[in-house]
């Protein structure tokens, strides 16, 4: 009996870093422009970004992005809003159970943004066989 891969790659993504959030999202954006299947499950510091109606401007702010050059901060901000952007309308972005429960966020918050909301075990089993990433 052959297995069925749902997805190809993988993320569970709870950074506050809007750093490394570019990265994870970065790879997501590539995979599913390439054509392979992915999916994301959206915890804490990255789904209070993959929420925020203002990211543009907060990737600007210095405390933000510590490690960018002062010139560069504007262009990353406009990259990370368009992979945020990218990656919700080519990958399964979920948000995890947990943090919706722990952050108050209610199903009006997500409504429209994100695929729905799912548990930690639930994507690890639907997207069993993926390369998986932690960010």
């Amino acid at each position: 009996m052959t297995t069925v891969v749902r997805y190809e790659l993988a993320a569970v993504m709870s950074t506050g870093s809007l750093e490394r959030l570019y990265s994870g999202l970065s790879l997501l954006v590539t995979g599913a422009a390439e054509g392979r299947r992915c999916a994301a499950l959206a915890a804490f510091g990255m789904l209070t970004a993959m929420l925020d109606d203002d990211l543009l401007r907060r990737a600007q702010e210095p405390e933000q992005t510590p490690s960018l050059a002062w010139a560069g901060r504007e262009t990353f901000a406009r990259s990370l809003a368009s992979l945020r952007d990218t990656a919700l309308e080519l990958v399964d972005v979920y948000a995890c159970a947990a943090s919706v429960e722990t952050m108050a966020l209610t199903e009006a918050d997500l409504e429209g943004r994100l695929k729905g909301v799912m548990s930690t075990p639930r994507f690890l089993r639907e997207t069993g066989g993926a390369t998986l990433l932690f960010v």
